[in-house]
């Protein structure tokens, strides 16, 4: 089984294969993978990696094989997009953003929230490929936002006397 130990992003070229995987399953390692025409090869990359949709896998032989955002259960979401927007990421959602609709992973509780708030949801099978987070990380993981001080007296407090 040939090793993948390494990726291109944003793949332009001919590739031997492709391999489709759920949003969750682009987020991996060491793993081994089946391609969408039976093949197996295995993913041995340095340090866990985010893959979108595009990218592709370079085994040791010099075949590419694409990497394919599989269709999951998603929900379209229409409204005041700038708060619905706000809202989801607050709660450090995944978000696909488009000019006239967000796109989130269903979610039962999420999604009485955005209909709480106006939003009309639309559910959905389709390809899930959410904004990456902020500063090159890829993916948002959790809420760490390089140890500044979150607490009611934090950085920004003002000293009365």
């Amino acid at each position: 089984m040939l090793p993948a130990r390494s990726i291109s992003r944003a793949h332009q070229g001919a590739t031997a294969d492709s391999v489709t995987l759920s949003y969750d399953e682009r987020f991996l390692r060491r793993k081994r993978l089946t391609t969408d025409a039976g093949a197996s090869f295995m993913v041995d990359l340095a340090e866990t990696t985010s893959l979108n949709h595009g990218d592709a896998f370079s085994l040791d032989d010099g075949r590419k094989i694409a990497v394919r955002a599989a269709e999951e259960p998603v929900v379209r979401v229409q409204g005041n997009l700038p708060r619905l927007a706000w809202h989801i990421g607050n709660r450090h959602t995944p978000c696909q953003i488009a000019p006239d609709h967000l796109v989130i992973r269903r979610d039962p509780v999420i999604e009485a929230m955005l209909k709480g708030l106006g939003a009309t949801l639309t559910l959905q099978i389709a390809a899930f490929t959410p904004e990456g987070g902020a500063y090159g990380h890829g993916r948002t993981m959790g809420h760490d936002h390089g140890g500044h001080d979150h607490s009611p007296a934090g950085p920004f407090a003002l000293n009365h006397v």
